[in-house]
């Protein structure tokens, strides 16, 4: 019918005109169904970047439900095997740790032990755990009378994290990770400290964390000074939901740029109300050195005199594997070049390079596998259709190509921005948990408890510690000698 149609209108119309509406509509329809394909990768792939629901089946206007098994008839097989010994290849139970504080309980026979000689022990250990709880630390300052009248002794309070406040440091340092590490909120953690006996506020609890956040934004400030004195950074952004008083019923799209030094394992989260380019540029505009981003416009203003930008190989890459199922030679060469930089990058990793052992690694054997790669990437450009999936990932490979190469030039950069990726992850689970910011001012709060509690999982540092000893000693702290207060 179809085709009766077309020979019909072609008798009255231009048929060239007519043959370009059905190449337009057969590459919609091309598109259509590599969107379809990767709709169905995010949900049943194997290595899929983004989680999509089961609701969203419904909505797909196809039947994809599995096909019934058939019909299995039942048969009884009988075979004989050695039975092997039970401890041949157990592996044994798993150590504690030395550490661990030990509670001896000794056992003795139930039997009349008298006059029997002790030939040894059995000692079995069994991991326990203690309940957190909570106790009241009273401070009893003794008053002394001076001689003749003349005045009154005693003994000086300690500093306070809240000055007149009733929480101590260690209980402080507990609500925050819990808040940002553990991605507990408030709420819930009001209910713990219910069961344990005590009721707080939602309020109190709240004034606590923003004057807590009050008395580390100087340490920040700190950070961010330093940060920025590294030669090299990583930036990615990510987005927070916020209230806003002026946004009633309605929640504001916040983000979260987040700045990462590889070399010194720094981490800074920057909270801006949009995606533009006020942010990074505000951020850096005094820094000096290399930038690497996965290609957002909004950095490309800072590629000038004092800042060096350069892209992320893993983007490039994700495009190719996106495109796979449009055309598919193409895209698995691009892939199979890709990851043979890959391979070189494990080497390097594996035997513990310096910067300078990965510089001459990196000349010696990713530099012509990049340029073959880009050769082939301008020989074949014109075998996709431009607005194609292979066509796009042909197009942001080419028009990034500098920048992807230039990694190779520096032992001490990376391959592709996946470690700043990695610090923001926290993000993402946080917001599966309290889902939104109380405010743009707790948006930025949040911002400096991350960067403080990223740059301690980067460092090793226990972050419950770090934060009850910070908070006990921050307030008479020298405000010149903050730096040495970072993890």
């Amino acid at each position: 019918m179809y085709l009766c149609f077309v020979i019909e209108t072609a008798e009255n119309h231009n048929v060239p005109a007519l043959l370009e509406i059905i190449k337009q509509q057969n590459f919609q329809i091309k598109k259509l169904q590599h969107q379809l394909e990767q709709l169905l990768r995010n949900i049943y792939g194997t290595k899929s970047e983004r989680f999509v629901s089961d609701p969203l089946q419904a909505a797909l206007s196809f039947d994809i439900t599995p096909l019934a098994e058939p019909k299995k008839e039942k048969e009884t097989i009988t075979y004989t095997r050695e039975k092997t010994s039970s401890s041949t290849n157990h592996k044994g139970r798993m150590p504690l740790p030395d550490h661990l504080e030990r509670v001896d309980i000794i056992i003795n026979p139930t039997e009349d032990i008298t006059g029997l000689v002790k030939i040894g022990e059995e000692i079995t250990e069994q991991l326990e755990h203690k309940p957190g709880k909570l106790f009241v630390k009273r401070f009893i300052r003794t008053k002394y009378a001076k001689a003749n009248n003349s005045g009154i002794l005693i003994g000086q309070l300690p500093s306070s994290p809240i000055e007149k406040g009733i929480p101590g440091p260690a209980l402080l340092a507990l609500i925050l990770i819990q808040k940002y590490v553990d991605h507990l909120p408030l709420y819930r953690q009001i209910e713990q400290f219910k069961r344990l006996g005590v009721e707080i506020p939602a309020s109190t609890m709240s004034d606590w964390v923003s004057l807590c956040c009050k008395l580390l934004g100087p340490l920040y400030e700190a950070l961010k000074k330093k940060i920025l004195q590294s030669g090299y950074l990583q930036a990615d952004e990510t987005t927070i939901k916020v209230l806003d008083k002026n946004k009633k019923g309605k929640t504001h799209l916040g983000f979260y740029w987040v700045y990462r030094d590889p070399v010194s394992g720094l981490v800074l989260f920057d909270y801006q109300k949009g995606r533009g380019r006020e942010g990074p540029t505000q951020m850096l505009k005094d820094f000096k050195g290399y930038l690497q981003s996965d290609g957002w416009p909004a950095y490309d203003i800072l590629d000038k005199d004092n800042i060096q930008l350069i892209h992320c190989m893993a983007h490039a890459r994700r495009y190719f594997e996106h495109a796979l199922n449009d055309h598919k030679e193409l895209c698995a060469y691009a892939i199979t070049e890709i990851k043979k930089l890959y391979a070189i990058e494990r080497i390097a990793r594996d035997e513990n390079m310096l910067h300078q052992q990965r510089y001459e690694l990196r000349q010696k054997e990713s530099v012509p596998v990049l340029e073959n790669l880009h050769r082939w990437l301008k020989q074949n450009v014109a075998v996709p259709t431009p607005k194609s999936a292979t066509g796009t990932a042909f197009a942001y490979a080419l028009k990034r190509w500098e920048k992807l190469m230039l990694y190779a030039n520096d032992g001490k950069l990376e391959i592709d921005n996946n470690l700043v990726e990695n610090a923001i992850r926290p993000i993402a689970i946080g917001r599966k948990n309290y889902m939104f910011a109380g405010s743009h001012d707790a948006a930025q709060r949040s911002a400096m408890i991350y960067s403080l509690a990223g740059t301690c999982k980067l460092k090793g540092v226990e972050p419950l510690e770090y934060f009850t000893n910070l908070l006990q000693i921050l307030p008479d702290f020298k405000a010149n000698r903050l730096e040495e207060l970072l993890p």
